[in-house]
């Protein structure tokens, strides 16, 4: 049996396409946790670490897809090194302004800025479909991208927290900025994949963004509703093995997660499916929800792995599924711009879940917190239904464009 991904990584160019792009976008997972670290052992204060945290999230998700767009329009090369450095010098603000005791109020301007980050994933998954395009390698390289997503989250979190605790309150976001630079510079060197600049004419620089597509704004909050269970699973986790009095087994917990997923996404990769891309996102939509019941019914810590470990099980090949739908909605010109949105949607929505659940489990406890969860994955359930009637039907997951 031949080994896609062997075939994959065998075309020239697709393994330091895979390494550089690694490479960057660890430093998207790392920033928003080192803002934590550092500024509750500098400020001594949660809430002012989790407003400027959430500042940066809230920034990055309103100017990523903004930067995409610019990205289509002009091309890699052109704008990519300028909102990086962008990013870069907001986190180098944010280091002197905690560093100098600024004011608290002076740390959210360098927050918004740090929001600069280009979305990393939707430049190498766009770098994908410019040389895959129409066959079926495309789904496995977006497979090993959802893949790759799952591991930079699972390393990013851990490197900035021990570089933070065990270095200085600096280190994190110090080591999140020389990441985010070094692998923008890795991509930019291969010339080999950059897609080619497409020649925009009047009506698509006239169309606005590619929000006003129905289909991508049903996509988007999808995986907005995917992220609020990704948020929910995180702080419930964190909060169900305090309450065992177990706290390190969290970390356990949530590999679980990432591991179900990674998996999953592995052998999806592997598949060559004839179904409907929409009948798909349907199954998958449908298995997110009924996978969210078992955790109000968990009573100790392996039975919360066991049933993090299955929902996790079905996030990679739905945000697959996801990826693949966007890139036939969307003009192949405007894809970067098309799977930000849906990128910065996850985002949004896994600081959404923390922040929800996290109130819900000071109220009322971990099992209701997990009730944010379900009710997630029932609008998960909901949008995939109606995508299913609504979104194009030709072709399938073995051509991933129509």
């Amino acid at each position: 049996m031949n080994n896609p991904y062997r075939e994959l990584l065998a075309t020239p160019g697709a393994k330091a396409l895979v390494l550089a792009g690694l490479l960057a976008r660890l430093a998207l997972p790392m920033t928003g946790i080192a803002v934590i670290t550092m500024l509750s052992q500098l400020r001594g204060s949660y809430a002012l670490a989790g407003a400027v945290s959430a500042a940066v999230v809230l920034s990055y998700a309103l100017l990523s897809p903004q930067i995409s767009r610019l990205v289509d329009r002009h091309g890699q090369r052109k704008v990519l090194p300028l909102a990086s450095l962008l990013s870069a010098i907001g986190m180098l603000c944010l280091l002197a302004a905690s560093h100098w005791q600024a004011p608290d109020w002076a740390l959210f301007p360098s927050a918004v800025l740090m929001g600069c980050m280009p979305s990393m994933s939707a430049v190498v998954r766009a770098r994908w479909a410019a040389l895959y395009r129409g066959q079926p390698r495309l789904q496995t390289a977006y497979s090993l991208e959802a893949v790759l997503d799952e591991v930079s989250f699972i390393a990013g979190p851990p490197l900035s927290v021990g570089l933070t605790v065990t270095v200085l309150p600096q280190a994190g976001l110090l080591c999140a900025a020389l990441l985010l630079l070094l692998g923008m510079g890795a991509l930019l060197a291969q010339r080999d994949t950059e897609p080619p600049v497409a020649v925009w004419d009047a009506g698509a620089q006239r169309a606005g963004s590619v929000m006003r597509l129905a289909g991508v704004r049903l996509l988007a909050l999808l995986m907005l509703a995917m992220g609020v269970i990704v948020g929910t699973v995180d702080v419930g986790s964190v909060a169900f093995a305090a309450q065992q009095g177990q706290p390190a087994m969290a970390s356990l917990v949530l590999s679980a997660y990432a591991l179900g997923s990674c998996a999953a996404g592995l052998l999806f990769g592997a598949l060559q499916l004839s179904t409907p891309l929409p009948r798909l996102l349907l199954w998958g939509g449908l298995a997110t929800a009924l996978t969210t019941l078992p955790l109000l019914l968990v009573n100790h810590i392996a039975a919360l792995a066991a049933a993090v470990l299955v929902a996790g099980l079905f996030f990679a090949p739905t945000l697959i599924v996801a990826m693949s739908l966007v890139e036939r909605l969307v003009p192949a010109q405007r894809l970067t711009e098309g799977m930000t949105w849906l990128l910065a949607g996850l985002n949004a929505g896994v600081a959404l879940g923390a922040a929800l659940s996290g109130q819900v489990v000071d109220g009322a406890g971990t099992r209701a917190g997990f009730g944010i969860a379900l009710c997630a994955g029932l609008v998960v359930l909901a949008v995939a239904f109606c995508g299913h009637k609504r979104l194009p039907v030709q072709g399938s997951t073995t051509t991933a464009v129509a």
